[in-house]
């Protein structure tokens, strides 16, 4: 029984264990797994393995992840303060749209009362006279080019 190096680090721990022919060997003990954290909170991930970053890559995807959105990277927590965070933006872009198009509505009116004082013609005249307009489409024969030969 010869340990590796002389020297009692980390990386060096070993374990007696007995062999079926009922001899003692020497086993080395590999460094524990820390876990993975989450990147937001730095809360442990349930639901992964415990394993050195060498150890944890070898393993397959499914054992990698939790199935959900940012799973095996973000805890639930974060994951659900991302959507809330989401919504709310997407709710105060809304927001400012409408308050936006309440100021221009409200800039318009103001014009239409400053024009309205200084028009000669009452304005119900104005808009009467132009609802009575009438609009004819053009007729599809308009469009389509003549049947007669263009050399006659």
């Amino acid at each position: 029984m010869c340990i590796r190096d002389s020297y009692r680090t980390a990386s060096n721990k070993i374990k007696l264990a007995k062999t079926p022919g009922g001899q003692l060997a020497l086993q080395y003990r590999t460094k524990r797994g820390k876990g993975q954290v989450c990147g937001d909170t730095g809360a442990k991930l349930n639901g992964l393995p415990h394993l050195r970053s060498k150890a944890f890559k070898r393993l397959s995807k499914v054992k990698r992840t939790v199935s959900r959105p940012y799973g095996g990277s973000r805890s639930a927590g974060a994951v659900k303060t991302r959507i809330v965070r989401a919504f709310l933006l997407e709710e105060l872009k809304e927001l400012k749209k409408m308050k936006t198009v309440k100021d221009q509505k409200k800039k318009i009116k103001k014009k239409e009362k400053v024009a309205k004082k200084q028009s000669p013609y009452p304005h119900s005249l104005i808009t009467q006279s132009y609802s009575c307009l009438l609009y004819t489409s053009p007729s599809p024969r308009d469009q389509r080019g003549s049947r007669m030969p263009s050399s006659a």
